[in-house]
């Protein structure tokens, strides 16, 4: 959730960022609403509605849907989409870009700096409008990037830049948000 008085959310998002939006979408839209509002229709079939908790609960969840609904449509409309297919050898750090850092004590790091709308889809993701994704943005293999906090300094190297999956690190969770997969429900048992 944003906070009041932030300023205005970067436009850019990668390809799995807005398909994981329009899946989201589709699935209130065409799954879970319709659900909910039978629900709520079966409800209020059953007479005093001031006590009914199913029918209240129905309503509520009604408006969060409706509120989600408005907020991907409108957002979706607003967002540009970057491919980095033509940067395959770039070796400066640009939207998308996966960025390896070494830090003053050797340590290895590794992001990809993303849209404000995705970095929660995976632990590696850090958004353009984050100060590692603004201290990072334009830097070439070899530069220093100074992180600043308030509890300190941090001073990176730039170690890599590429702009394909980097082996060995689990896929993006392009899932909607709060869809589980049946199989997973089922490890859960």
């Amino acid at each position: 959730m944003r906070r009041r008085g932030a300023g205005p959310r970067s436009k850019y998002i990668t390809p799995e960022g807005y398909e994981r939006y329009r899946d989201e979408l589709r699935f209130l839209w065409e799954e879970e609403r319709p659900q909910v509002t039978q629900g709520v229709a079966d409800a209020a079939a059953e007479g005093d509605r001031s006590e009914n908790a199913e029918y209240i609960y129905g309503k509520k969840r009604l408006r969060a849907i409706d509120r989600r609904v408005r907020f991907l449509m409108k957002r979706l409309e607003e967002l540009e989409v970057v491919e980095n297919g033509a940067r395959k050898s770039a070796t400066k750090v640009f939207f998308g870009a996966w960025v390896r850092v070494i830090d003053d004590e050797e340590q290895e790091r590794l992001f990809r700096i993303v849209g404000p709308d995705e970095h929660d889809m995976h632990p590696l993701y850090v958004s353009m409008d984050a100060p590692i994704g603004r201290c990072l943005l334009g830097k070439e293999e070899g530069d220093e990037a100074i992180i600043r906090r308030p509890k300190g300094d941090i001073e990176w190297e730039v170690d890599e830049v590429f702009y394909h999956w980097p082996e060995g690190v689990e896929p993006a969770d392009t899932r909607p948000h709060g869809v589980l997969e049946d199989d997973e429900d089922e490890e859960s048992d």
